[in-house]
C-alpha cells in the first residue's frame, strides 16, 4: 500500500489562503467611500431687466445689506430676493440713498416698509451709483437654488455620512463577497472529500501526524522559565495598575457633544473674536463663566445663517445654520418678526474643565495680574470644532509651569518691594512663579 502525506493540510493551506484574500477584500471595499455626487443648480440665472452684473452685485450686497437683509427670509429688513418686481427702478434708486429723506416726504410704499418694520431706520447709502444699485438688483434678481434631496422622514442629517444615492450600493457588495466566500469554502470541503475517496479507491494509506508534546506541557515542566515569567507579569501587571490609578480623574482631550454645537474655530478663528469678550468674568472672578446666551444674540440677532465658505467636508452649512435655530428656540427669538417671544428653553451645558473641590484656582489672579493667555491651559482654541480639554490639569502640570513662568512685574506695583529682595535672594532678575511662593501647599490648598 502506497502511503503519502496528509492532503488535509494541503486542503487546509488553500483554505487559509483563500480566507486571508477575502478578508483583505471586505476590508478594501468597505473603507471606500462613494464619490460625492455633484449637485447643479436648478436653472441659470437669467440677465436682470437692469442689466447689472450679479458677480459684482453679490460683493456689494454682502458688504452693504447683509447685516440687515437676507434674501429669501426676514431679518432686520424685508427678504430682497425678486425685490426689482416689487417696486419701480427709479424708487429703489431713492429709497437706498436715503430712506428718511422718502419716509418724510410722505411716500406711501416707504411708509408702509417703515412701520411694517418697527419703524427700524434704514442706513443711508449715498455713495452707491445707479450701477452699484443695478449690479445688487440684479443679484437679488437671480432665481433660488433648487433644494437638496429630501431626507427620509424621522432621519436626522449626520456630519460627515455619505449621500444616500451613491452608485451600489456597499452592502451588497460585501453580500456578493461573502457568497463567493461560501461557494469556496464549500468546493474545499468537496475536494477534501474526493481526495478521501480517491485515496481509499486506490488503496493509498495516509499518513498520520506524528504526535508532539504541546508547548505548554513543555514550559510548566521549565520551573526556571516559570519563575521568571512569573516575576515578569508582576512586574508588568504593577506597572499598568499604577499607570490605571494614576489617570482616573484626568480627563485630557475630553470634548463631549454639546447641546448646541458652538465653533470655536468659526468664532474665535475665522471671526477674530476675542476669548474675553464672550467669557468676560475670566477677568474679575476666579471662575471664567459660561456666556450667557443674550451674548450670543448681540450678534445671531443678524446672523441667522452661514456665509458658504463656513462648512466643511464633516459639518455642511445646513447642519450650521440648524444650530442656530436651536439658539433662537432656546432664548424665544421670533427671526420672523424680529422680536422676543418670552418662552425661553434652558441649555444644559456639559462642564469640560473640573479641578477637584480641594484645589483653589483663580482666573482673574491668572488673566488679569499675570497675563497668561487663554491658549496656555486651554489649547489652540481657534483651531477647535469642538471644544476640548487640552491639558492635564494635574499637580505635577500646575508646578511645571509655575517653575518656568516668569512673574510679571510691569504695571504690578503689589509685588515690587518681594520682588526685589527675592531677585537678590536668588541673584537672578526675573523671579519665577515658584520663587514667589507659588509651590506652597496653601497657595492652592487650605
Amino acid at each position: 500500500m502506497k502511503k503519502v502525506g496528509n492532503h488535509n493540510s494541503i486542503a487546509r493551506k488553500l483554505f487559509l489562503g483563500f480566507a486571508l484574500s477575502l478578508i483583505f477584500s471586505l476590508n478594501s471595499f468597505a473603507q471606500e467611500v462613494a464619490p460625492d455626487a455633484a449637485v447643479a443648480d436648478a436653472a441659470a440665472a437669467p440677465a436682470p431687466a437692469s442689466g447689472g452684473d450679479a458677480i459684482k452685485g453679490k460683493e456689494l450686497f454682502n458688504a452693504n445689506c447683509a447685516a440687515c437683509h437676507k434674501l429669501d427670509a426676514k431679518a432686520t429688513g424685508p427678504a430682497l430676493r425678486g425685490v426689482a418686481a416689487k417696486y419701480d427702478t427709479a424708487w429703489l434708486y431713492k429709497w437706498i440713498r436715503n430712506s428718511s429723506e422718502l419716509i418724510k416726504s410722505g411716500d406711501p410704499q416707504a411708509i408702509k416698509i417703515y412701520e411694517e418694520y418697527n419703524k427700524s431706520v434704514m442706513s443711508a447709502f449715498p455713495q452707491l451709483s445707479d450701477a452699484d444699485i443695478d449690479n445688487i438688483i440684479a443679484y437679488t434678481s437671480e432665481p433660488k437654488a433648487a433644494a437638496p434631496a429630501a431626507v427620509v422622514a424621522g432621519a436626522e442629517a449626520i456630519p460627515g455620512a455619505a449621500p444616500a444615492d451613491s452608485g451600489m450600493s456597499n452592502n451588497i457588495i460585501l453580500a456578493a463577497l461573502a457568497l463567493v466566500m461560501i461557494i469556496l469554502v464549500v468546493m474545499l470541503f468537496l475536494v477534501n472529500k474526493v481526495l478521501t475517496t480517491v485515496a481509499k479507491a486506490n488503496g493509498i494509506e495516509v499518513t498520520p501526524k506524528t504526535p508532539t508534546t504541546p508547548i505548554w506541557k513543555v514550559f510548566v515542566r521549565n520551573q526556571f522559565l516559570v519563575l521568571i515569567s512569573s516575576i515578569f507579569l508582576l512586574l508588568a501587571g504593577a506597572y499598568f495598575v499604577y499607570g490605571f490609578f494614576m489617570q482616573i480623574g484626568i480627563d485630557q482631550d475630553y470634548a463631549p457633544i454639546q447641546p448646541i454645537h458652538y465653533s470655536h474655530r468659526i468664532h474665535a478663528g475665522s471671526n477674530g473674536i476675542d476669548c474675553k469678550y464672550c467669557h468676560s468674568s475670566s477677568r474679575v472672578s476666579k471662575h471664567s463663566g459660561i456666556p450667557s446666551l443674550n451674548v450670543c444674540m448681540n450678534c445671531h440677532k443678524s446672523i441667522a445663517e452661514v456665509s458658504d465658505t463656513t462648512a466643511t467636508p464633516e459639518y455642511s452649512k445646513a447642519f450650521y445654520d440648524n444650530e442656530i435655530q436651536k439658539l433662537y428656540k432656546a432664548v424665544g427669538w421670533d427671526a420672523e418678526n424680529q422680536k422676543y417671544t418670552g418662552k425661553t428653553e434652558p441649555v444644559k451645558w456639559v462642564r469640560i474643565h473640573n479641578l477637584p473641590s480641594f484645589v483653589y484656582f483663580n482666573h482673574s489672579q491668572h488673566v488679569n495680574v499675570a497675563g497668561v493667555e487663554c491658549q496656555t491651559c486651554h489649547g489652540p482654541v481657534q483651531e477647535y470644532e469642538i471644544q476640548k480639554q487640552f491639558a492635564p490639569l494635574t499637580m505635577a502640570w500646575c508646578i511645571d509651569c509655575h517653575r518656568k513662568t516668569e512673574v510679571k512685574m510691569e504695571g504690578n506695583e503689589y509685588y515690587t518691594k518681594i520682588h526685589d529682595e527675592l531677585s537678590k535672594k536668588y541673584g537672578v532678575e526675573k523671579l519665577t512663579a515658584a520663587q514667589m511662593g507659588g509651590l506652597e501647599c496653601g497657595k492652592c490648598h487650605y
